[in-house]
C-alpha cells in the first residue's frame, strides 16, 4: 500500500505529529475570512428577517429606511432584479430533493427568520440602523413546527437524496422474532435540535470587478458549490465569476450549501454595480440549517445470553415544506451488529422551518445514539458486560450491503480503550460507585462512520529553485487539510515541508469536492500524491537525459526522492539535486495535474467504515443533579493516520461536540410562534473549558486498501457514540435511564 513515491518505503512527514502550516497566519491575524476582505467601494448589506413563521407579506414600507443618509437601496421581493432562478438550474452537491429556498422571491413566508429585505448602505452601522426602520405587515398563518404532533403524517420520501442510502429491505422476520424472544426491549429516543454555531458567522464579500465580472469571498466548505450556485441562479458565465474561501472559522456542515447571504450579496452587487458585503448576525445564524428533530423507536429482542434475535429501528425526521432533507439514521442498526432478523424504517414529516442541514456525522450521531443506549439497556437486562454483549453480537460483514468490510479493527478498539480506561475495575451495579457526594458512572458505546472517497483533482508546480506549489478547490474547514496535503507533497518529492506551499479554496484551482463527509484526506490527498508522482516522473526523465547523469540506466522504481535530491536506492553517492536537474535542463518549472476517484471494483466488493470505542466517566451530584464528564477515552480505528497531532485534535473536537449533545445543546422551538427562542450563544449552551476534563485518544493500528492513501477520515467519527456513552454512564451512576438529550438537571432530579 504505497502512499508516497519514495521507494525506500519511509516517510519523513506523513504519519508524524506536525504543527499546522496555517497556524501562524491564523494566530497573527494574517488569515482573512469571508467577511474580512475589502474593496475601495465596499457597501454593506443588512438582512431584515421575518417576524412570522408562516404566511405572506401584505405590505412593505421602506421609505424611512431609504431616507437615512448613506442608504443606497432597500431590496425586497417587490423590486429585486430579475434572476435566472429555476428549481434545478445549479449544481448543489448536497441538495436534497425539492425546491431550494429562494430569498426575496415572492411574498410567501416559509419559516421564522426568513429574509424579507436587504438594506444596503455605505457602512454597516448605517445599514443596521436603517434595517430597523423597515416596516413589514403580514398575514400570518398558524405554523406547524411540532414534529411529535405530525408523526401520523410521516411519509417515505419519494425521491432519494443523492449519496444517502435509504434503509435496506428487511431480512428475516423481525416482528415474529421479537415476539418470540425471551428478552424484549422497546424504547423511544430523542435528541434535541442542534444548530452548528461556528465561531465565524456566514458572510459573503462580492467585489465588483467591472464589465459584469465579480470576485466572491464566501464562507463555504467548497467553492465549487458557490460557483455553481452563482452561475445557475444569476445566469452568469463561469469565466466572469471567481470564488475564494481560503479560511473558515468552523463550519460543521453549515457551509456545505450556499446560504442566503451569498444570493443577497451577489444580487446587490450586480444591481448597484459596486462591491457589497453581507454578514449574518448570530441571531440570523439560527435562521437556516440545523441537525433535525428525529423521533426514534428501537426494539431489541434477544436470548437470555444477550444474543440478538431481532432489531427494529424506526425514525421520523422533520424536514421543511419545500425540500425532503434526508440522512442515514437507521441503517447503522443493520451494520453494527449481527442479527438474523432486522427491519429498518425512515420517514419524513413536513414542518414550517428551514430545511435541516448536514451537521457533523449527520444521521449517525442521531441513530447510533438510540442504538447504543438500547444496547446498554440490553446489557443491563441480561446481566452482560456492555463490551461482552457487543462482542457476542459482533458483525463480520455489512448485512445492509451484503459485503465484507474492507477492514475492521473494532475488537482492538474495544480492547485498547477498555485497558486505557480501566474498565475492568467497573462495578456493574448502578449507583454502586461514589466519590464523596457525587455518584460515579462508567459507560461506553460504539461509534461508526462511512469511509468515503470522492472524485478529486489537484495541481502541482515545481519551480527551478526547488519550491513546490500544490492546490485544488477544496477547503480547510479547520481540520488541518493545508497541513496534511503539504506533508503528502513534501514526502512525495522528498522536499522540506518549508519548501511546499498549499493553496486551497479557490475556484480557479483544480476541481475538487466540498470538504465534508470525512472524505477530503482520501480524495484530495490521493490527487495531490498523483500530481506529485507525475512531476517526479518528469524530473527523473529529465535527470536521466543529462550528460554524465548519476541516474543513467536506472529505472524509476529504483530511485528515492529525499532531502531535495533524487538518489539511487541503496547508493546515495549516485544522487543529484532536484533544483539542479531543472536548471541543467533549462526548465523554469514543471507542472502536473493528478486525478483520483473511488475504485469501483473495490467499492462493489467491500464496505468501508471507520469505527470507535468510546469510554466515559461521569460524576453526578446527587443533591443538585449536576453532571460532570470527568474522563473520556476514545479509541479510533481509521486506517492510516497522516498527522497524529491534527488527527488527535479532530477527535478531541468531536468528543467535545458529543458532550455538548449529551448535556447541553438544545435549540428550543416555540411551537406557537414557530421560532427558535434561544437564538444566541448566551442561551444556546455549548461546552466551555470548565466542562471539559481529561480526553484520551488512541489510534488503533489498521491497514485499509480502499484508497491509495490507506486513510478513512476523522472529521466525523469522534462525535459518533460519545453522547450515548455519556447517557450510559449517567445510568450507571444514577440508575435512571434517560432517553432524551440533552440530559439536564431537571431530568436527573425528576
Amino acid at each position: 500500500m504505497a502512499n508516497s513515491i519514495n521507494t525506500s518505503g519511509t516517510d519523513t512527514y506523513v504519519g508524524t505529529a506536525h504543527s499546522r502550516v496555517d497556524g501562524p497566519a491564523k494566530v497573527t491575524g494574517q488569515a482573512k475570512y469571508a467577511g474580512e476582505f475589502s474593496a475601495p467601494d465596499l457597501a454593506h448589506g443588512y438582512v431584515v428577517s421575518s417576524a412570522i413563521a408562516r404566511g405572506r407579506i401584505t405590505a412593505l414600507d421602506t421609505a424611512a429606511a431609504e431616507a437615512v443618509p448613506g442608504v443606497l437601496k432597500v431590496l425586497t421581493h417587490e423590486n429585486r432584479p430579475r434572476t435566472a432562478w429555476l428549481d434545478y438550474n445549479y449544481q448543489d452537491q448536497v441538495a436534497p430533493p425539492g425546491s431550494p429556498f429562494r430569498a426575496l422571491y415572492d411574498d410567501k413566508v416559509h419559516y421564522s427568520g426568513q429574509p424579507v429585505a436587504l438594506v444596503v448602505a455605505e457602512d454597516f452601522d448605517t445599514a443596521r440602523h436603517a434595517a430597523s426602520l423597515v416596516k413589514v405587515a403580514y398575514e400570518a398563518e398558524t405554523p406547524n413546527t411540532d414534529l411529535a404532533a405530525l408523526q401520523d403524517q410521516a411519509y417515505v420520501p419519494p425521491k432519494k437524496r443523492s449519496g444517502i442510502k435509504p434503509p435496506p429491505e428487511p431480512w428475516g422476520d423481525a416482528v415474529g422474532a421479537y415476539e418470540a424472544a425471551p428478552i424484549k426491549l422497546d424504547g423511544r429516543y430523542h435528541m434535541a435540535v442542534e444548530h452548528h454555531n461556528p465561531m465565524e458567522p456566514h458572510a459573503s464579500t462580492v467585489v465588483w470587478e467591472g464589465d459584469g465580472k465579480i470576485t466572491v469571498y464566501d464562507k463555504i466548505q467548497g467553492v465549487s458549490n458557490s460557483l455553481g450556485y452563482i452561475i445557475g441562479v444569476f445566469g452568469m458565465k463561469k469565466d466572469d465569476v471567481h470564488v475564494m474561501s481560503p479560511y473558515l472559522g468552523g463550519g460543521f456542515g453549515s457551509g456545505l450549501r450556499p446560504q442566503y447571504q451569498l444570493f443577497l450579496a451577489v444580487m446587490a452587487a450586480r444591481d448597484l454595480e459596486r462591491s457589497v458585503r453581507v454578514t449574518l448576525t448570530r441571531d440570523q445564524m439560527f435562521s437556516f440549517g440545523y441537525r433535525p428533530d428525529v423521533r426514534q423507536t428501537v426494539s431489541l429482542g434477544a436470548g437470555e445470553d444477550g444474543a440478538l434475535q431481532s432489531i427494529r429501528h424506526e425514525a421520523i425526521s422533520g424536514t421543511s415544506n419545500f425540500e425532503d432533507y434526508q440522512e442515514v439514521v437507521v441503517n447503522w442498526s443493520g451494520v453494527l451488529y449481527d442479527c438474523p432478523n432486522v427491519a429498518l424504517d425512515y420517514r419524513l414529516a413536513k414542518i414550517d422551518t428551514y430545511t435541516p442541514s448536514d451537521m457533523r456525522a449527520p444521521g449517525a450521531v442521531t441513530g447510533v445514539f438510540a442504538l447504543e443506549v438500547a444496547m446498554d439497556e440490553l446489557a443491563h437486562a441480561t446481566g452482560q458486560d456492555p463490551i461482552a454483549l457487543r462482542l457476542r453480537n459482533y458483525a463480520e460483514k455489512d448485512r445492509t450491503q451484503d459485503k465484507p468490510f474492507s477492514s475492521k479493527s473494532l475488537r482492538a478498539a474495544y480492547e485498547q480503550g477498555a485497558e486505557r480506561f480501566g474498565w475492568a475495575g467497573r462495578d456493574p451495579e448502578p449507583r454502586s460507585m461514589r466519590d464523596g457526594r457525587e455518584l460515579v458512572g462508567w459507560g461506553m458505546a460504539t461509534g461508526i462512520w462511512e469511509s468515503m472517497m470522492q472524485q478529486s483533482s489537484a495541481q502541482a508546480t515545481l519551480t527551478a529553485d526547488g519550491k513546490l506549489v500544490i492546490g485544488n478547490q477544496t477547503s480547510d474547514i479547520g481540520t488541518g487539510t493545508y497541513t496534511i496535503l503539504t506533508q503528502i507533497a513534501a514526502d512525495a518529492l522528498g522536499l522540506r515541508i518549508e519548501d511546499v506551499t498549499t493553496k486551497l479554496g479557490d475556484s480557479k484551482l483544480a476541481d475538487a469536492p466540498i470538504a465534508g463527509g470525512s472524505w477530503t484526506a482520501a480524495s484530495s490527498g490521493t490527487a495531490v500524491m498523483k500530481a506529485c508522482r507525475e512531476i517526479a516522473a518528469q524530473v527523473f526523465t529529465l535527470a536521466r537525459r543529462l550528460d554524465d547523469s548519476p541516474l543513467a540506466n536506472v529505472d524509476f522504481e529504483r530511485v528515492v526522492f529525499k532531502d531535495g535530491h533524487i538518489s539511487v536506492a541503496g547508493d546515495p553517492s549516485r544522487s543529484i539535486a532536484i533544483a539542479e536537474v531543472l536548471k541543467a535542463g533549462g526548465m523554469d518549472k514543471i507542472e502536473a495535474t493528478g486525478s483520483a476517484g473511488p475504485d469501483s471494483n473495490h467499492s462493489q466488493s467491500f464496505a468501508g467504515y471507520t469505527h470507535s470505542a468510546v469510554f466515559v466517566e461521569v460524576k453526578v451530584d446527587e443533591d443538585l443533579g449536576v453532571v460532570r464528564v470527568t474522563r473520556v477515552v476514545s479509541a479510533i480505528a481509521a486506517g492510516k493516520i497522516l498527522n497524529t497531532k491534527t488527527a488527535r485534535s479532530q477527535i478531541l473536537g468531536g468528543v467535545v461536540m458529543g458532550i455538548g449533545s449529551a448535556l447541553e445543546e438544545e435549540s428550543m422551538l416555540d411551537h406557537t410562534l414557530g421560532r427558535f427562542m434561544n437564538h444566541n450563544l448566551g442561551e444556546y449552551h455549548v461546552p466551555v473549558h470548565a466542562d471539559i476534563h481529561d480526553i484520551d485518544v488512541i489510534f488503533v493500528d489498521e491497514e485499509d486498501k480502499a484508497n491509495p492513501m490507506g486513510v478513512k477520515g476523522l472529521g466525523e467519527i469522534g462525535i459518533v457514540g460519545t453522547a450515548a456513552a455519556v447517557a450510559n454512564a449517567v445510568f450507571h451512576a444514577t440508575g435512571k435511564r434517560i432517553r432524551e438529550l440533552p440530559i439536564t438537571i431537571d431530568k436527573i432530579l425528576a
